[in-house]
């Protein structure tokens, strides 16, 4: 699979248009943080931003005390906000908790889905495979939509509201380190074959074996950690940090 980089991938296009400024100016700041436009560690400067997205000073705090509850940006007591900073131990300990709980979920869902569960998992699988179009590629922001939709057929079954809840914080956090490996894709820099990679998630789910299934649930979850430590250790990636520069930067 090819992928074309959208540039606004994560827009979250499915939901309603903006009902209020603050939403809309939460939405672009996200868009442009998960993108890279407003790198790991970036200084929000209030005065420059509210002309940037076209909103007031008071608005603007309140979009950024939105992101700050997403754990996208953080702030620094009196002196304003910066963009978190990502790390390899942050994707790791992001990849294993999300292991723990997605697969387990995945367990629990094939064991007592009903037949409305695996009619959307079939639903949700064949909406993408007829993202492709006939060169092959596919568009990344569609892919986006129905990736996050597919993964979430897979564990309806399982009706546990704080594991649901507790995936998609986790989910939340690591849409940059996915959108970097969209990128590291798409710009040939790693192969990734997600079309298997979800074919054998799928056909596992359908026949219920749940073991097989959360296997490669785990290999498919732990990819993305694993492609950009693999990059990471050949060329610098941008805006990565150790542990020890983040908590100086902290303080």
């Amino acid at each position: 699979m090819t992928f074309v980089a959208s540039q606004h991938y994560l827009t979250q296009t499915e939901a309603p248009a903006p009902r209020t400024l603050v939403e809309k100016a939460y939405r672009a700041m996200r868009a442009d943080i998960i993108e890279g436009r407003l790198p790991p560690g970036y200084k929000l400067r209030v005065e420059h931003l509210k002309e940037d997205y076209d909103v007031g000073a008071g608005t603007l705090r309140e979009a950024l005390s939105l992101l700050v509850s997403d754990a996208l940006v953080y702030a620094e007591g009196q002196r304003g906000f910066r963009v978190s900073p990502i790390s390899l131990d942050d994707l790791e300990d992001l990849t294993n908790q999300r292991v723990l709980l997605e697969t387990e979920a995945l367990r629990q869902s094939i064991r007592h889905g009903d037949a409305r569960w695996e009619a959307e998992l079939r639903d949700s699988y064949d909406a993408m495979t007829r993202l492709r179009d006939s060169s092959g590629h596919i568009d990344t922001q569609q892919f986006e939509q129905c990736n996050k939709r597919f993964h979430e057929a897979l564990i309806a079954g399982y009706h546990s509201p704080w594991t649901k809840y507790l995936l998609g914080l986790l989910n939340r956090h690591s849409e940059r380190y996915r959108y970097m490996t969209l990128q590291l894709v798409a710009e040939h820099t790693v192969e990734r074959n997600v079309d298997e990679e979800h074919e054998i998630i799928f056909r596992a789910a359908i026949a219920r074996q749940d073991a097989r299934a959360a296997l490669a649930l785990e290999t498919h979850v732990r990819t993305t950690c694993d492609l950009i430590r693999q990059v990471a250790r050949s060329q610098a990636l941008p805006g990565f940090e150790d542990a020890k520069t983040q908590l100086l930067a902290r303080e």
